[in-house]
């Protein structure tokens, strides 16, 4: 090849990329296209989502998990005291026909005590919450939502970019739009069978399929794990993407990240002063952005931490849930 024609292979290969590069960034909806955002909820009686119905009332929610699971797991946690379910594919198995299977055990196994079809549930994915990894695998997200579940935990959420391209994901191109956000890109089919989890028809579904309290009328809740340093940075702005409803701190990654290999040092742990701070730092960004802090609770710390400002326990079928809600004077079912 000619110095000549290597220079141009040089110039176009420069071209092609800058161009894709353009092309994989966010294009603003066309305003005149969408729908203004409902101001409030044009809905009556129950959420589909009971997390949404208690934290109207200002109420905390304790949560259980599982790691996998199918159609017998599913038929079991339908009784579940737990407000919401975690199923957890991060470490666990990346399974989407076993989590339909969950979807449909929950569903046949109902309803649940309070009136719901079933109780929430939302799903961690083995992705790394960067820019680079969300735009190559939003696929999982949409997968994840086509199975009828309520909303996504975002691990090592580390850049507000990274958030935005998860609600995006998982937005409808059709849905109202909203300052910050680019036109969504979940696509047709995806309603068929989360429609059928959600007991409402594929037009309701594709109506109300979007985040809470971004839009009233939504019925997704999406958080962000905030679990190691380069997270902690841009948490203040990350939390604040709109469609973010909750956030945790991680402290068994940030432990990893701070502390080193466990086993290797003594003492301090979660009450090490680096760890206190950036659990502090999590909780402060959340409370000046309004969204939800999610923290680990026992029996002992329930009501402190609910004191604190903890609106999401683990523990959802343990006494320390009991506790709490009995702290909190809850009167609803559970």
């Amino acid at each position: 090849m000619s110095t000549r024609m290597a220079r141009l292979v040089g110039v176009a290969a420069v071209v092609l990329t800058v161009i894709s590069a353009r092309a994989q960034q966010a294009v603003p909806p066309d305003n005149a296209a969408l729908p203004e955002m409902p101001k409030q909820t044009t809905r009556t009686g129950k959420h589909v989502n009971r997390v949404i119905d208690m934290w109207l009332k200002n109420q905390p929610v304790y949560y259980a998990q599982t790691s996998g699971g199918g159609y017998e797991d599913g038929k079991r946690l339908a009784a579940t005291k737990a407000d919401y379910i975690t199923y957890e594919m991060e470490h666990g198995p990346l399974d989407f026909k076993e989590l339909r299977e969950f979807m449909r055990g929950l569903v046949d196994a109902g309803p649940t005590r309070t009136g719901h079809k079933t109780p929430p549930v939302i799903v961690t994915l083995p992705i790394s919450g960067t820019t680079d990894a969300l735009r190559a695998n939003a696929w999982m997200i949409q997968q994840a939502l086509a199975t009828g579940v309520h909303g996504i935990l975002l691990c090592n959420a580390e850049s507000p970019e990274a958030a935005r391209l998860m609600i995006e994901a998982a937005r409808y191109p059709f849905a109202p739009r909203v300052d910050g956000l680019a036109q969504g890109t979940r696509g047709n089919g995806s309603q068929a069978y989360a429609s059928q989890m959600w007991g409402v028809t594929a037009a309701e579904y594709m109506r109300i399929a979007d985040p809470w309290p971004l839009n009233p009328d939504g019925e997704l809740l999406f958080g962000l794990k905030i679990e190691n340093p380069r997270a902690d940075a841009n948490v203040e702005t990350s939390v604040r993407v709109p469609g973010i409803a909750f956030a945790e701190w991680g402290p068994g990654d940030h432990g990893f990240f701070l502390l080193g290999r466990p086993g290797t040092y003594q003492g301090g742990g979660e009450a090490s002063p680096q760890m206190a701070a950036v659990r502090r730092r999590v909780l402060n960004a959340t409370k000046a952005a309004g969204v939800k802090f999610l923290n680990a609770c026992n029996e002992t710390t329930v009501v402190d931490q609910l004191k604190e400002g903890v609106m999401i326990c683990t523990g959802g079928d343990s006494p320390a849930a009991d506790k709490g809600r009995a702290f909190t004077k809850r009167t609803d079912p559970w």
